[in-house]
């Protein structure tokens, strides 16, 4: 966990997973070849060796009147095509609650796009179902961004995700679609 201010405003970044290397299918080109010259990004951004470090993780935005969480990373118990990223079981929730954020004081999740990187802990499973994770919070998305993955149901993964982490928020009735310039509140 990371914290920082800016203005009035904690950020808080709770890590689901870090990789390094195995990043082909995000970033075919940045081979350690490729990355190498860019010393700017050791230690932080690459190892010695040029692979690249990855993070999955989400922010939380504290207010003086808010709780905004940015991004829902993968979730666990999810069936994804990226092996690694498939039926995880991480303790996320226990390290938000662990940084002050149990899930329940999560007012509002703000999805900046709708890859299954990004949404998966919109829901978690109980009883065998995909139930609203963060069920007092409104779930922000891009209505252009909502219309676009709609029609993507072609490409499996992406129906996989969307059925077990979009469309039950849809479903409760905890989504506002929003347009792209949408101000969440007078500090963010």
């Amino acid at each position: 966990m990371s914290q920082w201010q800016i203005g009035a405003v904690k950020v808080t970044k709770i890590t689901e997973l870090q990789l390094t290397g195995g990043t082909k299918f995000i970033l075919p080109d940045a081979t350690p070849e490729a990355v190498r010259p860019y010393r700017w990004l050791a230690p932080h951004f690459v190892d010695e060796q040029g692979r690249l470090r990855m993070s999955v993780h989400a922010l939380v935005l504290e207010t003086h009147d808010r709780r905004i969480l940015v991004d829902a990373c993968i979730g666990n118990d999810k069936e994804r095509p990226i092996p690694g990223w498939s039926h995880l079981q991480t303790p996320f929730l226990r390290d938000l609650e662990a940084a002050g954020y149990p899930r329940e004081s999560i007012d509002t999740v703000l999805c900046t796009h709708l890859h299954l990187d990004h949404v998966g802990w919109n829901t978690m499973l109980v009883d065998g179902k995909w139930v609203p994770t963060f069920a007092n919070a409104r779930h922000l998305i891009g209505r252009t961004e909502l219309a676009y993955w709609q029609t993507q149901q072609h490409d499996a993964a992406h129906r996989a995700s969307f059925a077990d982490s979009v469309q039950p928020v849809l479903d409760a009735g905890l989504v506002d679609l929003v347009e792209t310039d949408h101000r969440v509140s007078d500090d963010v």
